[in-house]
C-alpha cells in the first residue's frame, strides 16, 4: 500500500507544483521552478519524500531559520543497499550527490524500521535537522547535527548523532552481505564522499530524514506547519543548541 501511494504521489507531483498558487509555492524562496528542477534532477527520489522535505524546510524558514543553500534528503524507507541520500543545491536546483547512507544497528538490518530520540538506543532519528559545525574526531572529518523536532530528534547533539565517514558504507559490502554496515545511529556515509558531504552541508544547511511513520507524519509541526507553534517551541529551541 505504501509503495502504491508513493507511485501515485510521484505521478501527481508535477500537476501539484503547476497548480499550486504562487504565493504558497514561493514561500521561503522555493518557487515552482525550483521545485520542478529538484523533482526532475532526482528521478529516483520518491515524490512524497521530496514534498515532505520541502514542506518541512519551508516551515523552518517561515519560523526564523535562515534559508539554506543546500538540502540533504535521506529516505529510510529504502534499504541500505540503495543510494538513499540526495543532496541538492537550492539555488540552482541541481542534484549534487546521490549515495549510500547508513542507519543505526538497532533500527534494522538492511531495512530501517525503528527510530528513536533516546540516548543509547543505537537507532536513527527521523525529521528535520540543521547541520552546523565541522570537527575532526575518531571518525575523521565529521559534521554535527541539531535536531529541530522535540521528542523526535532534538537530542541528536547530546546523542552525538553526526555525519561521518565509515569503511562499512561501501558498495563492496552490498556485494558481500546484501547491505552496508550499520552505525550507532549516525547517518554515516562513504569515506570517498565524506569531505564532499560535510563541505556541502556545514554552516546551517538542512538535512531531512524520512520514514512513513504515521504518528510522525500526522503530528510533526514542520510537516503540518503552524507558524506560532514552531516559532515558540521548535526553531528557537534548535537555535539554542547551536
Amino acid at each position: 500500500m505504501i509503495q502504491w501511494y508513493h507511485r501515485r504521489a510521484r505521478a501527481v507531483l508535477l500537476s501539484v507544483l503547476v497548480c499550486t498558487p504562487l504565493s504558497v509555492a514561493s514561500a521561503a524562496g522555493f518557487d515552482r521552478g525550483l521545485q520542478q528542477k529538484l523533482f526532475q534532477s532526482a528521478p529516483g527520489l520518491d515524490a512524497e519524500v521530496l514534498i515532505s522535505a520541502l514542506d518541512a524546510s519551508r516551515c523552518a524558514i517561515r519560523n526564523g531559520l535562515n534559508r539554506p543553500e543546500r538540502l540533504a534528503v535521506i529516505d529510510f524507507s529504502l534499504p541500505s543497499s540503495a543510494k538513499r541520500l540526495w543532496i541538492f543545491d537550492l539555488n540552482s536546483g541541481e542534484l549534487l550527490l546521490n549515495d549510500l547512507v547508513a542507519h543505526g544497528k538497532k533500527s534494522g538490518a538492511d531495512n530501517a524500521t525503528a527510530f528513536s530520540n533516546r540516548n543509547g538506543s543505537h537507532q536513527s532519528s527521523i525529521g528535520l535537522f540543521q547541520a552546523n559545525e565541522t570537527y575532526h574526531g575518531k571518525h575523521g572529518y565529521s559534521l554535527r547535527l541539531d535536531g529541530l523536532e522535540p521528542g523526535i530528534n532534538d537530542r541528536a547533539r547530546e546523542r552525538a548523532i553526526v555525519i561521518h565517514g565509515a569503511d562499512y558504507v561501501d558498495p563492496s559490502w552490498v556485494a558481500t552481505y546484501g547491505r552496508i554496515g550499520r552505525s550507532l545511529g549516525c547517518p554515516a556515509v562513504s569515506q570517498q564522499v565524506i569531505t564532499e558531504v560535510v563541505d556541502n552541508l556545514k554552516g546551517g544547511q538542512f538535512v531531512f530524514s524520512y520514514y512513513p511513520d504515521r504518528d510522525w507524519l500526522g503530528s510533526s509541526s514542520y510537516l503540518n506547519c503552524e507558524v506560532s507553534q514552531v516559532a515558540g517551541s521548535k526553531v528557537q529551541a534548535g537555535n539554542e543548541r547551536i
